[in-house]
């Protein structure tokens, strides 16, 4: 059975109103067109749709079968066509975000956010290290990434949304909490809990110490910042961390930020891309209220610079 969505369209209307007339100036058409599609449908059918007793038409039993399919097939085109539209609108879609595990803290309730506002969209969100993020850029895996310093080699587009300050932390009862501007050749001798050699903040911490010809000495190295502030509670060894993943720590009072010299150390949180990737209309959306929203998702005191 060859059958084209017009020959429906045509047949229902003529089944809704009854009529070869009213369908006709519904479907803005002539008589003599709605009458050949009413034909061409039966031919490829076999069988008549309508019959005629006078000037009325009534359905045939295939005509009946044929009525109930052609309205389920109307909805699910127009069904069809709400949803292509909300896809380039912005309340449906799909999107896949990546996020590097240090800012998955202040990630989390930006996204919440954007979830309330934009219900019908389905968010996936991956929190993982940043060897994890270069590999998903490279394959072009992710619609975007939230992440530090944009990896090299990799070609991709980025913009900086917010600072991300590393901060000095000991526990709270350290005898240095209570000192000020404190040189960084004072932690010469000391050890340090730091995340894995190849991480962002591990190169930018190990930077720092260089430029001032301060031996930095690793004690303990761990994969995640949770990890490490939980080992510099404990007296493991002083930490270097951004300050963004401290929040719940200094409201406590667990731990305390160091007042050292050249620091904190300023780097910086980019939203990434591909380059050349066509982000949806929700993609895009998700971008500018990153760019444009971001600080308000972060409650630290304030640092001295």
């Amino acid at each position: 059975m060859h059958v084209t969505f017009r020959q429906l369209q045509v047949f229902e209307a003529v089944a809704r109103f009854n009529s070869y007339t009213r369908a006709a100036d519904h479907l803005h058409l002539s008589q003599p067109g709605v009458s050949m599609q009413i034909k061409q449908l039966e031919e490829s059918i076999g069988l008549p749709l309508f019959e005629h007793v006078g000037k009325k038409i009534n359905l045939t039993n295939a005509g009946r079968e044929m009525y109930v399919y052609s309205q389920s097939i109307g909805h699910l085109l127009k069904e069809a066509d709400t949803v292509i539209k909300e896809l380039k609108g912005l309340h449906r879609g799909r999107l896949a975000i990546s996020v590097a595990t240090t800012a998955s803290h202040f990630a989390t309730r930006l996204l919440a956010d954007f979830s309330q506002r934009y219900e019908g969209v389905t968010i996936s969100l991956d929190i993982t290290n940043r060897e994890s993020l270069r590999r998903q850029l490279e394959n072009n895996e992710p619609d975007l990434v939230i992440m530090g310093q944009p990896p090299e080699g990799v070609d991709t587009e980025s913009e900086i949304f917010m600072e991300n300050p590393l901060v000095m932390i000991a526990p709270a009862n350290h005898e240095l909490v209570k000192e000020k501007n404190i040189h960084l050749s004072k932690f010469e001798n000391e050890h340090f809990v730091v995340r894995e050699s190849g991480s962002g903040t591990r190169s930018a911490i190990q930077r720092v110490f260089d430029e001032h010809h301060v031996t930095f000495h690793t004690g303990i190295e761990m994969t995640s910042n949770e990890a490490i502030k939980q080992a510099v509670e404990a007296g493991l060894g002083l930490g270097i961390v951004s300050i963004h993943t401290l929040e719940l720590e200094l409201e406590t009072r667990r731990l305390a930020i160091l007042d050292v010299e050249n620091f904190p150390i300023i780097r910086h949180w980019h939203i990434v891309q591909r380059s050349g990737k066509r982000l949806s209309p929700v993609g895009q959306e998700f971008k500018r209220f990153v760019l444009q929203e971001a600080k308000q998702f972060i409650s630290l005191p304030a640092l001295r610079k």
